[in-house]
């Protein structure tokens, strides 16, 4: 792990530029953005027309909040190639999200795109501790998804090599990691946790494995998370964010020297918070809902596209870039159980509590008797699984979330590995309520 000594390697200028020179930079790449998907959206064109607004209107950052916003429902409507702003044959590639509430959002990416995509993503490596030289363990998914190829063009980019494993094939990623020696893994934090399992399962110290850098995206996760993994492995557990819809991976990357929240790539991404529900934009260190505008994307540029995640800006402390706070939920994936505002992070905080349960989860919704009931199937360590040992852990976590949330919560220990297992990113929430 990181030690006092630590000094950050190869620094680009841009990272330690004055607050001033950033602002200077994102104004002029935002006038060249805004013109450029007013000019080449038609979609963009008819919501700046529709808002009474035109790319000559910008002229300091604050005029932004004049623009409209653009939301996934805006990709959707223009789906596939609808919101692309340059013409197919300069589009060297595509990615797509899963469409598992709807039609896929479809990104495209220029040349430069990509080249910007692998720069950034290099620029997070090092940041997270990564080196020339270091063998990087890809276990995030490649295909449309955009963390397999992200990860492995960074990685490339930094000059390191890539062992392009994907997800799944839990005790194979074991038998690679043993016998590659990568020093970086890449991967989603609950995948991280299945290969734990795998090396406990197998009798292997994790603190053996030669992985001395985690870095870790793709879900929200929780710093008692991070806390379990460095533990267990000896290594730096280091978070990751982006989006397909802005870029992918590498948007904002935690400084392995600080730990303490993701500095914003601000040279090609300008982020904004606001009020979920009226849409005005929050002074930095108000927490409200992510919003992104690109600085330099020629394919597909997104002006202040809503993420749904919801965090805060804070101020540089290890670069000059602001920080985004860890996410701790999404605007639109809150779950609301019987009026109490709820969301997975919180029940992930009070599970690594208890010292008997393992860190697997998922939540159901149901409704009986025309009450809404949250159900958590948890499940118990390999080292208390008798039944003694379940019950009073059920009632501690059940204790735990009436006293912290505010709401009763049916808790089922089940057998080690009864969990669902996933190789992307978890399946926290199976909502079976009636739609009613």
């Amino acid at each position: 792990m990181v030690d006092a000594s630590y000094k950050p390697y190869g620094l680009e200028p841009i990272e330690t530029a004055s607050r001033d020179e950033i602002a200077a930079l994102q104004t002029q790449r935002l006038k060249w953005s805004l013109q450029h998907a007013y000019d080449n959206v038609a979609a963009y064109r008819k919501k700046f027309d529709a808002a009474g607004v035109k790319p000559s209107d910008f002229r300091s950052l604050e005029d932004l909040a004049r623009f409209p916003f653009t939301t996934k429902h805006d990709l959707r409507d223009n789906y596939p190639f609808g919101m692309f702003a340059v013409a197919m044959d300069q589009v060297v590639r595509v990615h797509a999200s899963s469409g598992t509430t709807g039609k896929p959002t479809v990104v495209g990416y220029t040349k430069k795109d990509i080249d910007t995509w692998s720069h950034l993503m290099a620029r997070s490596i090092r940041a997270s501790g990564g080196r020339p030289g270091m063998k990087v363990h890809v276990s995030y998914g490649y295909g449309l998804f955009t963390g397999g190829l992200g990860a492995h063009y960074g990685a490339e980019t930094l000059g390191c090599t890539v062992i392009p494993v994907s997800g799944g094939m839990t005790e194979r990623q074991v038998q690679l990691i043993m016998d590659f020696k990568p020093e970086i893994i890449m991967v989603t934090p609950s995948y991280m946790l299945a290969i734990l399992d795998e090396f406990r399962g197998k009798g292997i110290d994790p603190k053996s494995s030669p992985l001395r850098i985690g870095i870790f995206g793709a879900e929200p996760w929780t710093n008692s998370m991070r806390a379990e993994i460095e533990a267990a492995f000896g290594m730096d557990a280091v978070d990751i964010y982006g989006l397909s819809e802005v870029m992918g991976p590498g948007v904002a990357n935690e400084c392995v020297e600080s730990k303490d929240g993701l500095h914003i790539w601000e040279d090609h991404f300008y982020p904004e918070i606001i009020d979920p529900e009226s849409g005005k934009v929050l002074p930095d260190g108000e927490r409200g809902e992510l919003v992104f505008t690109s600085l330099s994307k020629e394919a597909m540029p997104v002006i202040r596209y809503r993420t749904r995640d919801l965090t805060r800006l804070l101020p540089g402390t290890a670069r000059s870039h602001r920080r985004m706070e860890k996410v701790t939920g999404r605007s639109d994936d809150m779950m609301i159980v019987r009026g109490v505002n709820v969301f997975p992070t919180q029940i992930e905080e009070l599970l690594l509590r208890c010292e008997g349960l393992s860190p697997h989860y998922q939540i159901e919704l149901l409704r009986e008797q025309r009450l809404d009931v949250m159900r958590l199937i948890v499940e118990a360590r390999p080292d208390r699984a008798d039944e003694s040992s379940r019950a009073a852990e059920a009632a501690s976590l059940t204790t735990h979330i009436r006293n912290l949330i505010g709401i009763g919560a049916e808790v089922i220990v089940g057998d080690p590995g009864s969990v669902e297992r996933s190789a992307g990113k978890a399946r926290r929430i199976v909502d079976k309520r009636p739609r009613d």
